[in-house]
C-alpha cells in the first residue's frame, strides 16, 4: 500500500518538492560555502586580517544585539498593553503600530533623515531645524541602533500579542483572586509564561537586524559605521578580481552568525519552556481605571513620534523643489511627484516589476508550502522526516540575511543553465527565485500550524472511499487550511513588494524593483525624488493594508495576519 502511494501522485509530488528544495535551498548555499571553503583557510584569514571585516563583524553583532533589545522592550510593552488592558480602539492602534513593519527599511531611514536633519523641510518650516552644517544626529552608531529597533519592534509586538491570546488564564485568574495587583501579576505570572516567546521575539529582531541593509547603508556609511551586509555591497561595487571570493567569505560569516543565533535561541528557549495545562482562552481584560486616558495618550504619542513625524517629514521633502528648502505656500510643488510618476519610466517599471514578482512569489510559496506542510505532518515516518527536513531548510534560509541569499544566487546562476543554455542572471527570474528561497518560511509557519490541527480521520476516510492524493488535497486539506495559506501569501507579498535587501545585488537595468529604485535615487543624491517615490510607496502600502483589513472583516478568521 505504501509503495503504491509513493509511486502515485503523492510520491511524484514529494519527489518534485525535493528537487525544488534542493535547487532553492541547498544548491545556492552549497556553492557559496564551496567558494568560501575552496579558497582554503587563507581566504578566511585574509578577510579577518583586513581591518574592515572584523570591524564590520563587531558592528553587525553590536547593532543587532542592542537594537533587538530596543525592539523587545518597545514591542513587548505595546503588546502587553493592547493584549491585556481595556484600552479603547485596539484595532486601530494595532493597525498603526504594524505599519512600520510593512514600510521598507531604507524608506524608514530616508523618512527619519528628513525628519531630524538640519535640512529638514518640516523642521525648517517649524523654525526648529538644527544649524546648517551640523552633524545629522542619525548619522551615528546610536542612530543605526535606534532606527533598527524602531523598524523591528512591530515584529516582536506581533509575536508577543499572538502568544498572549493563546495563554490559558487559570494561573492569572487564581493570582487575581488571591489579590495580586496588575504589576505583580505581570512579573510573577505573565512574563515567566511568556519567556520562550520573548526569547523568540528577541532572536527574530536580532536576525532581522543582522540582515538589514537599507538602514545601515543610509545611516551607517556617512558615519563610517559599516555592517557586514553593507560591506558585501561595497565589495561587489568595487569590481575587483577577487570580488566573488571576498563576497562569499563575508557572506559565510554572516550566515554562520545568523544560524548560530537561531540555534542558541532554540536551545535557550527550550530551557525556559513552561508546561501549560488547559486550552487557550480569551485574554485578560485588566481595568486601567483612571490611568486609561494616560495610557491611550502614551500610545498615541508613540505612534505620532514613530510613524506620523517621519512620514510627514518625508512628504514635506517631496513637496519642495530642492532638499533644504523650507516648505511654504511659495515653495510647495508637485514637480517631484510628476517627475517620478510621469517622466521617469523606471518608476512605472519598478512598480510593475515588484507587483508581478511579489504576486508570483506569494502564490507560488503558498502552494508549495501547503504540500511541504502536508508531508511534514504525514503519518509515515520517512515521509514526515523529509517534510521536516524541508521545513528546517526553509527556516535556515529565512534566518540567513537576504544579501547573503543574493550572493548565493549570483554564484548559482551567473552562468547559463545547463542543458537549455539559458541565462537567468540579470533578469526578474533570479530575483523571483531568491524571493522563494528567502521568504518561504514566512508562509510555511501559519500553514504548518493549521495543518497540524487537522483531523487525520478526514483524510483516511476519503482514502478509504477511493479518493486519490490530489482529490483529497483539493477537497479536504486545501479548503481547511485556505485561511492560513491566504495569511501566509499576504505576508510574503507585503514583504517582497517593498524589500531591497535581496534585490540589492540582483537587479539590473530594466529589472528594477521599488526598493532598489528608491535606494538608487537617494544614493545618487536625488533626495527629493527619492522622498517622492518613497511617499508614493507608503501610500500604496497603507492603502493595500487598509483594503486587506476591510476584506478581513468578511473573510474567515486568520486570513489577514494582523486581525488576530
Amino acid at each position: 500500500m505504501m509503495l503504491k502511494r509513493l509511486l502515485g501522485g503523492e510520491g511524484i509530488t514529494l519527489a518534485a518538492l525535493i528537487v525544488i528544495a534542493a535547487a532553492l535551498f541547498v544548491l545556492p548555499l552549497a556553492l557559496l560555502a564551496g567558494v568560501a571553503i575552496g579558497e582554503g583557510p587563507v581566504a578566511f584569514l585574509s578577510a579577518l586580517n583586513s581591518r574592515s571585516v572584523p570591524r564590520a563583524v563587531w558592528n553587525s553583532f553590536e547593532s543587532s544585539a542592542l537594537s533587538a533589545f530596543v525592539a523587545l522592550v518597545g514591542g513587548s510593552a505595546a503588546a502587553l498593553i493592547l493584549g491585556l488592558a481595556d484600552v479603547r480602539m485596539k484595532g486601530l492602534f494595532t493597525f498603526l503600530l504594524l505599519i512600520p513593519m510593512m514600510v521598507p527599511p531604507h524608506v524608514t531611514a530616508i523618512a527619519w533623515v528628513q525628519a531630524l536633519g538640519p535640512s529638514s523641510a518640516l523642521l525648517q518650516t517649524l523654525g526648529i531645524a538644527p544649524e546648517i552644517g551640523s552633524t545629522h544626529p542619525l548619522y551615528s552608531r546610536e542612530g543605526v541602533i535606534f532606527l533598527l529597533g524602531i523598524q523591528h519592534a512591530p515584529l516582536v509586538f506581533l509575536v508577543v500579542l499572538a502568544a498572549l491570546r493563546s495563554l490559558p488564564r487559570e494561573m492569572s485568574d487564581a493570582a487575581r483572586v488571591a489579590g495580586a495587583k496588575p504589576v505583580r501579576l505581570l512579573f510573577r505570572i505573565i512574563l515567566p509564561l511568556l519567556a520562550p516567546t520573548l526569547i523568540a521575539g528577541y532572536a527574530l529582531a536580532f536576525v532581522s537586524a543582522l540582515g538589514n541593509f537599507g538602514i545601515p547603508a543610509l545611516l551607517g556609511i556617512p558615519a563610517r559605521y559599516t555592517t557586514l551586509p553593507v560591506l558585501i555591497w561595497q565589495r561587489l561595487a568595487s569590481f575587483g578580481p577577487t570580488v566573488l571570493t571576498d563576497m562569499a567569505v563575508i557572506a559565510s560569516l554572516v550566515a554562520v552568525i545568523a544560524v548560530a543565533a537561531v540555534v542558541f535561541q532554540m536551545w535557550f528557549a527550550s530551557r525556559q519552556r513552561n508546561a501549560l495545562i488547559g486550552p487557550p482562552q480569551p485574554p485578560l481584560d485588566i481595568r486601567l481605571g483612571r490611568i486609561r486616558p494616560l495610557v491611550e495618550t502614551g500610545l498615541a504619542l508613540v505612534i505620532l513620534a514613530t510613524l506620523v513625524l517621519p512620514i510627514t517629514a518625508l512628504f514635506a521633502t517631496a513637496l519642495v523643489p530642492t532638499y533644504g528648502v523650507p516648505l511654504t505656500f511659495d515653495t510647495v510643488t508637485f514637480a517631484n511627484f510628476a517627475e517620478i510618476l510621469f517622466r521617469q519610466s523606471v518608476t512605472a517599471r519598478a512598480f510593475i516589476n515588484s507587483t508581478i514578482v511579489a504576486i508570483v512569489a506569494a502564490v507560488t510559496i503558498a502552494i508549495l508550502a501547503i504540500f511541504v506542510a502536508r508531508y511534514a505532518a504525514a503519518q509515515n515516518r520517512a515521509v514526515r522526516r523529509v517534510g521536516t527536513l524541508m521545513t528546517a531548510l526553509a527556516e535556515m534560509t529565512y534566518a540567513i540575511p537576504g544579501l547573503v541569499i543574493s550572493v548565493a544566487f549570483i554564484l548559482a546562476f551567473i552562468r547559463p543553465l545547463p542543458l537549455i543554455d539559458v541565462s537567468i542572471y540579470n533578469t526578474l527570474t533570479i530575483i523571483l527565485l531568491a524571493y522563494l528561497c528567502a521568504f518561504f518560511s514566512i508562509a510555511l509557519k501559519p500553514i504548518t500550524a493549521a495543518t497540524l490541527q487537522l483531523d487525520r480521520s478526514l483524510d483516511e476516510a476519503a482514502r478509504v472511499a477511493g479518493a486519490g492524493f490530489y482529490r483529497r488535497m483539493a477537497r479536504i486539506t486545501i479548503p481547511l487550511i485556505a485561511p492560513a495559506a491566504a495569511s501566509g501569501a499576504i505576508l510574503v507579498f507585503l514583504t517582497a513588494y517593498n524589500e531591497v535587501t535581496v534585490s540589492a545585488l540582483l537587479w539590473s537595468s530594466g529589472n528594477e524593483t521599488i526598493g532598489t529604485t528608491i535606494f538608487n535615487y537617494e544614493d545618487g543624491g536625488y533626495t527629493t525624488l527619492a522622498s517622492a517615490m518613497a511617499a508614493v510607496t507608503i501610500i500604496a502600502t497603507i492603502l493595500l493594508m487598509a483594503l486587506l483589513d476591510w476584506a478581513g472583516r468578511r473573510a474567515p478568521p486568520g486570513v489577514v495576519p494582523w486581525r488576530l
